[in-house]
């Protein structure tokens, strides 16, 4: 009986380290910009940024310059080259601050 509570704790600390996604532990930038993703990028893009999602394709990596230029204005940096032709996404300027974030996050 005496060990169901270490292990149960130990548990307990697996499950929150898998559920960090790919933030860098202790990275306060990267854990706002994964709630950023969840909360703006995800019914779009893949959970995980480096999978394909139903409309987005994948982001992991990318930089702050392409992320300024997509999200924010909807457009691409100079010589920038799609991977995937469409123009469904629509800006979402409200995000400006937390861009910086966001390329925590993804990278």
């Amino acid at each position: 009986m005496g060990w169901r509570r270490p292990l149960a704790g130990l548990a307990c600390i697996a499950t929150l380290a898998a559920c960090s996604g790919n933030a860098t532990p202790g990275s306060e930038a990267a854990a706002r910009g994964r709630d950023v993703y969840l909360g703006y990028c995800v019914s779009c893009h893949a959970q995980d940024p480096a999978g394909d999602g139903p409309l987005g394709p994948a982001v992991k990596g990318s930089s702050e310059e392409l992320l300024r230029a997509r999200v924010l204005h909807g457009t691409y940096p100079p010589g920038y080259t799609p991977k995937r032709p469409s123009a469904v996404m629509q800006p979402l300027p409200q995000l400006e601050s937390k861009i910086p974030d966001l390329a925590a996050y993804l990278r």
